[in-house]
């Protein structure tokens, strides 16, 4: 199974349909290929329930140059697909023969990654004979809460938060209707993570490194400012995000302080970097809950995996009365567990598939949940 560019029916080419039905009483097994970033995740869920969950991460091939190489990760892909989903299909216990649908993730994400992970997922659906779901990164990031709570609560809100992508959404169903409520209009949560930790000499990735080094600080020894929360901002950008003035702040407040021949206190910088952070993140998430008459507000994103954020976020919840669905650590990052989740979801509704049209789509708005192809 190799990627390649997007395919268009002609003679010759059939159209992937609905393949054979499961077994009466039994719900559909789909498996679920990603490769948008760093990660090649392959899951297999049947209805809500994780089966498996097979990662192989190229993250250490990428820590040398201090962020993801598009290139590097392509070829690592290329090299991991096969024996993931092999992996996963004998840590389920079944055979390729048992799966009943594929999904994949066609976008957003690195354009040469995500063609490979697309190209193995029509190579697959062919060779079994069953439909193909072409599904947003995005979204399955939030679908993924159903493997840890059931059927997700809808309508609700949903903060997704992650190395390149920071969006507030309402989910009226996450198979067909997203909708954005507010997005970062600069650097994502996660990108400010990966610079402030190369800023503070800590190691890629920066989200894991920040977290660590804050457990021995103290987040108010500097008062670092909170992007979009002013009255003029907040009328403007009730619900979006800015985190590149932060970024910013950091910076400079470093620079002074080696200029004037003083220690860096990484600790107290790490800390009080993650508390603005967090402080923004969970204030507005908990805003447009109340705003848009949400009593549910569902959690996703390898930044959700941020102790802190989780810790602010749960006590915000509370105060509010808006139930809090966060999935487990394993299950924030990028993994294929997410894909198959979102897969059943668009399967259980009964959704056309995708055909041999698709390809993959770096900048995939959010709201396209599942592309046709």
């Amino acid at each position: 199974m190799t990627a390649g560019g997007p395919v268009t029916a002609g003679e010759g080419v059939r159209l992937l349909q609905p393949g054979r039905a499961p077994a009466p009483g039994r719900e559909p097994l789909v498996l679920g290929i990603e490769t948008s970033c760093d990660e090649t995740g392959v899951g297999l869920v049947r209805g809500t329930t994780l089966l498996a969950d097979a990662v192989a991460s190229s993250v250490e091939e990428h820590a040398r140059f201090g962020g993801v190489v598009p290139e590097v990760a392509s070829r690592a892909h290329l090299e991991a697909v096969v024996p993931t989903i092999r992996r996963a299909c004998e840590d389920a216990g079944v055979t390729l023969a048992d799966v009943d649908a594929v999904a994949v993730t066609a976008g957003p994400g690195l354009a040469g990654a995500l063609l490979v992970g697309v190209g193995a997922a029509k190579a697959l659906a062919w060779a079994l004979e069953v439909p193909l779901y072409g599904v947003n990164h995005l979204d399955a990031h939030v679908a993924v809460c159903v493997l840890d709570g059931g059927p997700m609560p809808t309508p609700c809100a949903a903060l997704l938060v992650s190395g390149g992508h920071t969006s507030l959404l309402h989910v009226v169903d996450i198979a067909s209707d997203v909708r954005l409520l507010g997005e970062t209009v600069d650097d994502a949560a996660g990108e400010a993570f990966d610079k402030t930790a190369r800023l503070l000499g800590l190691p890629y990735p920066g989200g894991p490194s920040i977290d660590a080094a804050a457990r021995e600080g103290d987040p108010t020894a500097i008062a670092f400012p909170r992007g979009l929360t002013s009255g003029r901002d907040l009328a403007r950008h009730r619900f979006d995000f800015s985190f590149s003035g932060l970024k910013t702040a950091v910076a400079r407040w470093v620079a002074a302080c080696e200029a004037s021949g003083r220690p860096v206190p990484v600790a107290d910088v790490a800390a009080s970097f993650q508390e603005a952070v967090a402080d923004v993140l969970t204030r507005k998430a908990v805003d447009a809950c109340r705003a848009h008459g949400l009593e549910h507000l569902m959690l996703g994103g390898g930044v959700s995996a941020n102790g802190r954020l989780r810790e602010l976020l749960a006590e915000r919840c509370a105060e509010a009365g808006v139930a809090l669905r966060v999935p487990r650590l394993r299950l924030c990052t990028d993994n294929g567990a997410m894909v198959a989740a979102l897969g059943a979801q668009v399967v259980a509704r009964g959704l056309p598939p995708s055909g041999p049209g698709l390809g993959g789509d770096s900048s995939l708005p959010v709201e396209t949940v599942l592309v046709g192809g």
